[in-house]
């Protein structure tokens, strides 16, 4: 099963964010349960080094229950973090007025709950590489790690580059990578000028 949220290849913190995303028929959660998580763990695997889509699959229902919660935990804290760095005022993007210092705290502890670290392999006539380590298990660390790696994102320069999506209705995040870049996708972009194309002719037609 393919999971529900968004892709768009953005650093993993702002994917996980984007697991709150909408449509037509309102806002929706990609982690809303057990499958949901696990669909979305399984895609975004590949893009993480201490983590499998077959050890996903092979979780049990118990684990990924747990996985669900600190997963949901983990995103609710990086969305009130990302509301606060972009200022975002969306009303359906369900950030809420939740206070900052919890937030932080939050991605705080999911950084530090299962030791990961890296390490360096070089096996002599090849190049050296690095590889991360875990403590614990794989999806556990998974999830530190993401965690981490929001940490990082949140506090350097990065975090200026963090955009909430002016489309209408989205409530998704995105990394603006292009000076030109205004939305999360182009299918946003069109709806946007479709809007204001409709705006302008309404006025005309008034």
């Amino acid at each position: 099963m393919d999971t529900s949220a968004p892709l768009l290849g953005e650093p993993l913190p702002v994917e996980l964010m984007n697991t709150i995303w909408a449509d037509r028929d309102g806002v929706h959660d990609a982690l809303i349960d057990a499958v949901g998580t696990s669909a979305w763990l399984r895609a975004v695997a590949p893009r993480t080094e201490l983590l499998t889509p077959d050890e996903v699959a092979a979780l049990p229902p118990s684990a990924l229950e747990q996985l669900r919660g600190r997963l949901t935990d983990l995103r609710d804290a990086l969305r009130r973090l990302a509301a606060a760095a972009t200022e975002d005022t969306r009303t359906a993007a369900g950030t809420g007025p939740g206070e900052l210092q919890e937030a932080v705290a939050r991605l705080n502890r999911a950084a530090g709950d299962t030791p990961h670290w890296s390490a360096l392999s070089w096996t002599p006539g090849q190049e050296p590489s690095r590889h991360l380590r875990a403590g614990g298990e794989g999806a556990a660390a998974a999830v530190s790690a993401l965690a981490d790696e929001a940490v990082a994102l949140f506090g350097q320069d990065t975090r200026h580059r963090l955009r909430a999506c002016p489309g209408p209705g989205c409530v998704l995040y995105f990394m603006k990578n292009h000076p030109r870049r205004e939305w999360c996708s182009a299918g946003c972009g069109n709806r946007a000028r479709s809007a204001r194309h409709y705006q302008r002719h309404r006025r005309t037609t008034v």
